[in-house]
């Protein structure tokens, strides 16, 4: 069992994106579901629910952050890092560059798997700069 584990730690983290990725729709599911029961009870009694309510099943995130709605959603995603093609190209190089260290050095005695990873990761980078450079044109 040590064996196995000491094969296949790295199996840890994308598991446990699964299960967070899981979680948070189990909880976005919740919160749709608490508001669908919401306006079940406006119509029950007769009224008109309010706009926020029905505008809040209209949204993808459901976090509870009033302003969070009236945001755009691209600024959403450039303020917040994980979309902008700058960081994409900036991770991709970075890790391309400790892969090829790791091919270079023969780290345990993996340079050939570092060599395959290093160039996958620098296509990567090149692709993000490419993208980075064709969504920056000319401001009208």
């Amino acid at each position: 069992m040590e064996d196995l584990f000491r094969s296949y730690w790295w199996l840890i983290f994308p598991l446990s994106w699964f299960v967070f990725g899981g979680f948070q729709s189990w909880l976005s599911y919740r919160a749709n579901r608490d508001t669908l029961d919401l306006l079940k009870s406006y119509a029950a009694s007769g009224r008109e629910p309010p706009p926020e309510l029905v505008a809040r099943l209209n949204k993808r995130w459901n976090e509870g952050d009033e302003d969070h709605y009236d945001r755009p959603r691209r600024r959403y995603r450039y303020r917040y890092g994980g979309e902008h093609p700058l960081y994409r190209f900036v991770l991709f190089a970075v890790l391309c560059a400790g892969f090829s260290y790791a091919a270079y050095v023969d780290m345990y005695g993996a340079g050939e798997a570092f060599v395959i990873t290093a160039f996958v990761l620098g296509a990567l980078s090149l692709a993000s700069l490419v993208s980075l450079l064709v969504s920056r044109g000319p401001k009208v």
